[in-house]
């Protein structure tokens, strides 16, 4: 082999290893580098065009895939080949992406593309944790223009003491379950699920990924120390005019300063920002516009932008009136839709969730099936933002990367409270009808009311609210319940979802450097008083679940019985169970675990329910050796009477077990009908068969003397 080799090791703190190798695999990427931690390796790659592209921002695309052959397996379903990403490889493509395109220049608006492929599994390592350090490692192997370096660890806490990249099981385990991504100097990404921490906490775990993350950064300075940096390519550069900014400035920023203080709606504002605009493109010549008018546009943009940060950090007002503390006018409303088994509408300023909860069985569970975990959910939230929530047109491509991330955010904040011991399969969709700030924690806050709603018995309700920040350096402003326009103009966006007793999920993207630690434990003390606040509102609707479900809801009953008796409820062919569904319009499923009989009886009419249960009962009856049994005579013989236990259950009273005295006929003592106690002796080792005695229930005689 021509190419030199380059390793570099990677000691975590409980003294595991993570290697980088770069030098053997896939050099024709601009960089390209394996990560391997046990057995579990990542390849990286990224790849830059050298032409320019004709959209007005970076199209970068980060790709994670899980390949079906580094654990052994094939792929699922009809094709065995690995098509679309799982959700799961789509909220990892996420968290990558979100620290890394920050970090790129403004102007640089050429096509690139960072992948990673898992190529090896360990049932130890769960190699979403490493695929920040993979992307960031050959971006900076490569002459791509980029900031800094980067990485992501994952952090959880085990008997009180915090870990740093988790496996699976260790993770089940553990009250926090955190990502941070972060450059040397600051964090820049966090995301996790919480077993409802304090703000100190989240902090502390925040505090000791960030550590671990240096030591990854300082191993990637050396690797590319001893590969050699590549200088960093050429590009074009965006033209840039300061004096067409100044004139610019003078000309608007007066004008949107005071839009901005107006306090007015989203439309409204939208539209005098629009005039201020067009009279600008007005005040030039066709031939100015002609050759200037993308720069007239950004420079706008840029001098809208200034205004309105400037109002928050001067005046402490914010483009709808608000001070930074202010939340939004909430109202709520829960048991909207008839049909469904629970639904509420949340209402925050001029964002809206419409929640729905359907109820199932444990078919409907979500199966996941990818290369590294196998598993189901009988909890699962989707989350549907259509265009017409922010008053667009445009067409339905399928579910994006958004929704699927946002939908995941909700669910973890409300998983946290969901009973263990639900008997139901629950699925939450929230339909997002209205947009502006935070239409995830308006998920959160829906889905909520609609659980409560339905009968569902969460632990506590749970609320969230999106924080945002405005800083020049010198001063800053912490926003509670941010607008759309605050989270696009503001340097953070942090959404936070809690009960009254803690913190359940959160989700933080910061756009500038050196955001202190001060900064972020005020901005989780306020987001704590804000969402407190936001959970007053909503408890004024619904504060508890009901103690039902609702009329037209299924009811759900589990039995447990013996596995033996499994194919006899089932019948030859399905059709002793199809005929129990057909008759009582139930769902019965049975599912075979530990040698029992796991039946879900799914119904709305508890009448027919109940009718299920004795049919079960029924059929899986066994008496008890000693035991009373009151049974029906259903057949009269000249050596006993048939007795019934249950239907299709009987057993022969032989005449000698009917009395103490010698019977000489059956009919004289019992008649077809009659309900009579029994003592159930068990196997007669004589006959082999089953014996039942009327007489051992009786007073005995006393003897006769002679």
């Amino acid at each position: 082999m021509n190419t030199k080799i380059y390793n570099k090791e990677i000691k975590l703190p409980d003294g595991r290893i993570i290697s980088i190798e770069t030098g053997k695999l896939a050099k024709q990427a601009d960089g390209s580098a394996v990560i391997q931690m046990g057995n579990a390796m990542l390849l990286a790659t990224v790849v830059s065009s050298r032409t320019k592209s004709p959209v007005d921002f970076l199209p970068l695309t980060v790709d994670y895939r899980e390949k079906f052959a580094s654990s052994g397996k094939f792929p699922g379903g009809f094709f065995k080949r690995e098509a679309r990403p799982s959700n799961d490889e789509i909220l990892t493509m996420r968290l990558v992406d979100r620290v890394l395109r920050p970090l790129f220049p403004k102007d640089y608006h050429y096509e690139t593309q960072v992948m990673i492929q898992l190529m090896s599994h360990d049932d130890t390592v769960m190699p979403d944790s490493l695929a920040g350090l993979a992307a960031s490692t050959v971006i900076q192997l490569s002459d791509i223009p980029f900031e800094y370096p980067i990485s992501e660890v994952r952090v959880a806490r085990l008997n009180g003491k915090f870990i740093i990249n988790p496996s699976r099981e260790e993770l089940s385990e553990s009250d926090i379950d955190i990502m941070v991504g972060a450059s040397y100097e600051s964090v820049s990404m966090v995301e996790g699920e919480f077993d409802e921490i304090s703000e100190e906490e989240m902090t502390d775990a925040i505090k000791f990924g960030h550590e671990a993350i240096k030591v990854q950064i300082d191993a990637q300075n050396e690797l590319v120390k001893a590969v050699g940096k590549k200088e960093t390519r050429e590009y074009e550069e965006a033209t840039e005019d300061e004096d067409l900014l100044q004139k610019i400035h003078s000309k608007c920023y007066e004008k949107c300063y005071s839009i901005a203080k107006e306090g007015l709606s989203k439309k409204e504002r939208s539209e005098k920002f629009s005039y201020v605009k067009e009279q600008l493109l007005e005040s030039f010549t066709e031939e100015e516009l002609e050759e200037n008018e993308s720069l007239v546009l950004k420079y706008f943009s840029k001098v809208e932008k200034e205004a309105v940060r400037e109002l928050v950090l001067s005046e402490g007002i914010r483009l709808d009136g608000r001070k930074t503390n202010d939340i939004r006018p909430i109202w709520c409303e829960v048991n909207y839709l008839p049909s469904t088994h629970g639904s509420s509408i949340f209402t925050r300023g001029e964002t809206q969730a419409l929640a729905t909860v359907t109820l199932g069985t444990s078919r409907d569970a979500n199966i996941i099936d990818s290369p590294t975990h196998q598993g189901e959910e009988n909890f699962y939230l989707h989350y549907n933002f259509p265009p017409f929530s922010t008053g667009e047109a445009r067409p339905l491509r399928g579910t994006s990367r958004r929704e699927i991330g946002h939908g995941n955010l909700a669910q973890r904040a409300l998983g946290k409270v969901f009973p263990d011991d639900c008997p139901y399969t629950v699925r939450v969709v929230s339909e997002v009808l209205e947009s502006n700030g935070s239409s995830s924690m308006a998920t959160v806050c829906s889905g909520t009311m609609a659980l409560m709603d339905a009968g569902v018995k969460i632990s506590s309700p749970v609320s969230g609210i999106a924080m945002g920040l405005i800083s020049d350096g010198e001063r800053y402003s912490i926003l509670s319940d941010i607008l759309g326009d605050e989270d696009h103009l503001g340097d953070m966006d942090f959404k936070v979802t809690g009960t009254e007793q803690g913190i359940t999920a959160c989700q933080m993207d910061i756009k500038i450097k050196g955001l202190s630690y001060e900064i972020l434990e005020k901005a989780l003390k306020q987001a704590c008083e804000g969402r407190i606040n936001i959970l007053g509102e909503m408890n004024k609707t619904i504060n508890k679940p009901e103690s039902n479900v609702k009329p037209h809801a299924p009811k759900m009953v589990k039995m447990v019985i013996d596995g033996d008796y499994i194919g006899a409820v089932i019948g030859p062919g399905g059709k002793v169970i199809q005929e129990m569904q057909k008759e009582t319009g139930t769902t019965i499923v049975i599912e075979e675990e530990n040698e029992k009989g796991i039946v879900e009886i799914l119904g709305t009419d508890q009448n027919m329910i109940d009718s299920v249960i004795q049919k079960i009962e029924d059929i899986t009856f066994s008496p008890v050796v000693g035991e009373t049994y009151n049974v029906k005579v259903v057949k009269i013989l000249d050596f006993g009477a048939v007795v019934e236990f249950r239907p299709g259950k009987e057993v022969l009273l032989h005449i000698s077990e009917i009395a103490w005295e010698r019977v000489e006929k059956v009919e004289e003592y019992l008649k077809i009908g009659d309900l009579v106690d029994v003592k159930y002796v068990g196997f007669d080792p004589r006959t082999k068969k089953q014996k039942v005695s009327r007489r051992l229930l009786l007073e005995r005689p006393p003897k006769k003397d002679n």
